[in-house]
């Protein structure tokens, strides 16, 4: 079955934090830090459902740089149970689309540096390595990656 993808509200902040907690355990975000992300003006949020149950979502934030609008992707998590399904994929290609449609000029995230299936997903969609965050995720260090939305 393919995932349907619809805008994210704080009404989802349970079942997100419970697949926030799957994903990165100790590194995971609050609740209330998703709930803030939710409900801040700035951000982009949305949700992969299957079967009416959300199984996978992503939070992106706006912001201007150097006068321009640039997107920073905080987090993007599917549930272990509904990986290898494209679901990361199309929250990641939808998030690039408003993005885009709202006028933002580059898009930047974060990846653990074993995360071996999401820097594998990023490189698909033109990612590029731009530096590495020495203990970024605790003990474990980070990629800086970015790309331009054109």
């Amino acid at each position: 079955m393919t995932a349907i993808i619809e805008d994210a509200s704080i009404r989802h902040v349970d079942r997100l934090y419970e697949i926030e907690m799957e994903c990165f355990e100790k590194a995971a975000f609050t609740k209330r830090q998703i709930a803030q992300l939710l409900t801040d003006y700035n951000s982009v949020g949305l949700v992969a459902k299957e079967n009416h149950k959300v199984v996978g979502f992503v939070i992106a934030m706006i912001y201007v740089d150097r006068n321009k609008l640039s997107g920073h992707i905080l987090t993007i998590d599917v549930s272990l149970a509904h990986r290898r399904k494209g679901i990361g994929q199309m929250l990641l290609q939808e998030v690039e689309k408003i993005l885009k449609a709202k006028g933002v000029k580059t898009c930047h995230l974060e990846v653990r540096e074993d995360n071996v299936a999401a820097i594998s997903l990023y490189r698909k969609f033109s990612y590029q390595k731009i530096g590495k965050l020495k203990n970024y995720y605790g003990k474990a260090d980070g990629i800086y990656l970015k790309k331009a939305l054109t």
